[in-house]
C-alpha cells in the first residue's frame, strides 16, 4: 500500500467523494420519484411472498442492512443468493414471485447480471439498484433505482455504498404510508452534512487505532451490514485484519479472541437494538475489552447525528465510518486511494 510523506496535507478522493453524499441522496429522491411510484405499484399488485439479494463486496453489506428493512417494515423474508449456485453450478432457482434485487455500483460484474437475468426469465420480479445506468445490469433487470453518484473514482466505495443504503427506502415509505420514514429522507442531507462536521473527532477517534493490525467490528440489527462494510473497508484501505460479528453472535466462540487483547469498535444504534446491544458492550467492558463506538447512541465515542427514523439512522454512522477510515489510513501512513491488489471494478462468475 502507498506510503504517504506529508498525510495532513494529502485529501484522499475517497475522503472527497464521502463528503459528497449529502448532494447524492437530495438528487437521488429528486430524480428517482418516478421509479420509485411505478416500484411500488408493481409492489402493491403482486405481492412477492419473499425477496432475494445478489450483490457482491459492499454492495452485499448494503443488502444486509436492507434485509433488515424489508423484515422489520414489510415482514418479508429476505435471503442472500450465492451467485455461483447458477453461474457455477448451473442451477436455476425457482424465483416465480419472488422480489430479487441486485445491488452494483458498476453493473458490470456477469455473476449478478447472470442471475438477475435467470430470476426475470423464471417469473421473477427483478430490480436493479445501480449507478452507471446503462450498464448490463440495468438493462437485464425490470426496474432500476438509480443511485445517482456520479463518477466514483476511488477504488473504496463510499458514496456508493450510501446511496445503495438509501435507493430503496422510498419504496418502504410508500408501501407502509410510513410518513415518518419520508420526513427522515427529506431531512437526511441536512443530517449528513452535520455528519461531516464529526469529521475532526472522527480523526482523532482513529489515532488510538493507528497501530491496530487486527480489530474487531461489532453491532446488531439494522447496524449489522455498516459492521460488515467497516470491516471490509478497513481491509481495503488500512491493511488491518478486521472481521465483523453480531454482538449476539459474539459471545458464541468470538469472545475468546479477547484474551489475546485484540481491540473492538462497535456500532451503537439508537433504536429496538440499543438495549441489548450496550448490554453486550458493558459485558464486553467488563470482560476487559478496548471498546469504542459510533452511532446515534448517547453514550457513543463518536455520536453521529439521530436523522429521526431506524432505517436512515444507519446511512449517518456508516459516513462517519468513512472519516474514521480515511483516517485512520493516514495516521498510519497509507494512501486509501491505493490498495496494493485492488481495482474499482471487480468482474467474477
Amino acid at each position: 500500500m502507498t506510503q504517504m510523506n506529508t498525510p495532513d496535507l494529502f485529501d484522499p478522493l475517497m475522503l472527497q467523494e464521502a463528503r459528497q453524499t449529502p448532494q447524492v441522496l437530495e438528487r437521488q429522491q429528486r430524480e428517482n420519484a418516478e421509479a420509485v411510484t411505478r416500484l411500488a405499484t408493481a409492489l402493491r399488485e403482486r405481492r412477492p411472498p419473499y425477496a432475494v439479494t445478489v450483490a457482491r463486496g459492499s454492495s452485499d453489506h448494503a443488502c444486509t442492512v436492507l434485509k433488515y428493512a424489508l423484515e422489520t417494515q414489510l415482514a418479508l423474508p429476505v435471503a442472500s443468493l450465492g451467485p455461483s449456485v447458477h453461474t457455477l453450478y448451473g442451477a436455476r432457482l425457482d424465483l416465480r414471485g419472488a422480489l430479487v434485487i441486485a445491488v452494483s455500483q458498476s453493473g458490470a460484474s456477469p455473476d449478478v447480471v447472470e442471475n438477475v437475468q435467470m430470476a426475470r426469465e423464471g417469473g421473477a420480479i427483478t430490480v436493479a439498484l445501480v449507478n452507471v445506468e446503462d450498464s448490463d445490469l440495468a438493462r437485464a433487470a425490470e426496474f432500476t433505482l438509480p443511485l445517482r453518484c456520479g463518477e466514483e473514482r476511488a477504488v473504496a466505495a463510499t458514496k456508493s455504498y450510501l446511496a445503495s443504503l438509501t435507493a430503496f427506502l422510498p419504496v418502504i415509505a410508500a408501501l407502509t404510508d410510513d410518513q415518518a420514514l419520508q420526513d427522515a429522507l427529506t431531512g437526511l442531507p441536512d443530517k449528513l452534512t452535520q455528519t461531516l462536521e464529526l469529521e475532526s473527532s472522527a480523526s482523532d477517534l482513529a489515532e488510538r487505532y493507528r497501530f491496530a493490525e487486527n480489530l474487531l467490528v461489532l453491532a446488531r440489527g439494522l447496524h449489522f451490514g455498516v459492521a460488515q462494510e467497516a470491516a471490509l473497508k478497513l481491509k481495503e484501505t488500512c491493511g488491518i485484519h478486521a472481521e465483523a460479528y453480531s454482538a449476539a453472535e459474539f459471545s458464541h466462540g468470538p469472545k475468546r479472541l479477547l484474551a489475546e487483547g485484540l481491540p473492538l469498535l462497535g456500532f451503537a444504534s439508537a433504536d429496538a437494538a440499543r438495549s441489548a446491544t450496550e448490554q453486550a458492550y458493558r459485558d464486553l467492558v467488563i470482560s476487559g475489552a478496548d471498546l469504542r463506538t459510533i452511532g446515534p447512541a448517547p453514550a457513543s465515542s463518536l455520536i453521529t447525528p439521530q436523522t429521526g427514523h431506524a432505517l436512515t439512522d444507519p446511512v449517518a454512522s456508516a459516513l462517519a465510518f468513512y472519516l474514521f477510515a480515511g483516517h485512520l489510513a493516514l495516521h498510519k501512513g497509507l494512501n486509501p486511494d491505493a490498495p496494493p491488489l485492488l481495482s474499482k471494478v471487480t468482474k467474477t462468475r
